[in-house]
């Protein structure tokens, strides 16, 4: 009896703890339709994990907000890439340096698409300069955007997801973490802004980089292998030691149109998003939770969507903005 209290007690110890302090853990899987928040698969989604560059998503949400709330052409505005660059290492594909400039959209495909991790810490960089200018403040500007990141991770509810920087790497210091749950609440959450929804539906995108010798340019190819595929629309995938080979799907079906009792048309849209934590099939895995998941929304909705348990049934993201 006391073996088994103990064994209780450690099980529901470890689900709280990151697995990066515990070891690798089995895969976790969430798939829902994001219009109605209906879960459709559900495996250790609840898990707290690190999840590696899924952490752009948030990262790209809150740079498409930004923009958004200050007016800016993401395409015309230059950041100066910063000198905080140099502290990330890894790999460097559009070979930045300090001082170098690049429009905000390019660093934003670069960071999406490519996964580029210098990229991310200088769109931080540059958008958290503007945070703690607006506020008044003083401080370290990647810390400030990062608090963005998690204001919105809390505004979504998304309890069991910390950010502790732009990229998703596991440097020194205190680990992020999340659970397969809370990314398909931020990928739902980033896919209704259209200008990230536009970046990461593309396959490649040709990118320049103003340098001190002159500009360079680059051809940046996703890393998601689904892309292009009929009616995926993105998201991100991820890759460390710690995180294992993560991925976040979008696909989307033209919207369902149906007579009403009133003799009115309604029309219904249909979009699920996949997220697999930690298989070495990313892509083959999260093609299947999707065919397995429109086979569980096509009739539930033909039923007229019943819900008896909202709490366990559905995952609901509102817009906090």
């Amino acid at each position: 009896m006391i073996k088994h209290l103990l064994a209780r007690v450690a099980s529901a110890f470890l689900a709280l703890v990151p697995v990066s302090a515990v070891g690798q853990a089995p895969e976790s899987v969430m798939v829902l339709e994001a219009w109605s928040g209906k879960v459709l698969v559900a495996s250790n989604a609840t898990l707290k994990r690190p999840v590696a560059s899924l952490t752009k998503i948030a990262t790209g949400a809150i740079v498409v907000d930004w923009a958004n709330a200050t007016q800016t052409d993401l395409g015309t505005a230059m950041l100066t890439v910063p000198d905080s660059i140099t502290q990330i290492g890894g790999p460097n594909p559009m070979r930045l340096q300090p001082g170098d400039r690049i429009s905000l959209r390019d660093a934003l495909y670069s960071a999406l698409l490519g996964s580029d991790n210098l990229a991310a810490q200088a769109l931080a960089d540059h958008i958290g300069r503007d945070f703690l200018s607006r506020r008044g403040g003083s401080g370290d500007p990647v810390a400030a955007f990062v608090g963005e990141m998690n204001k919105l991770a809390r505004a979504l509810g998304m309890s069991s997801t910390r950010y502790v920087n732009p990229h998703g790497l596991e440097l020194p210091g205190p680990q992020g973490f999340s659970t397969a749950a809370d990314v398909a609440r931020i990928s739902v959450y980033a896919m209704r802004r259209n200008a990230f929804s536009f970046i990461v539906r593309q396959k490649d995108r040709k990118v320049k980089v103003i340098g001190a010798t002159g500009n360079r340019s680059y051809t940046v190819k996703t890393t998601n292998e689904l892309v292009g595929q009929e009616g995926i629309l993105g998201v991100k995938t991820g890759t460390t030691t710690a995180a294992g080979p993560c991925v976040s799907v979008c696909m989307e079906r033209d919207p369902l149109v149906r007579k009403k009792p009133d003799g009115s048309k309604g029309v219904t849209p249909r979009r699920i998003i996949a997220v697999v934590l930690n298989n070495p099939d990313r892509f083959g895995r999260a093609r299947g939770l999707i065919s397995q998941g429109w086979a569980i929304y096509d009739p539930w909705l033909a039923s007229g969507a019943p819900v008896q348990d909202p709490k366990r049934e559905l995952i609901k993201v509102e817009d906090p903005r």
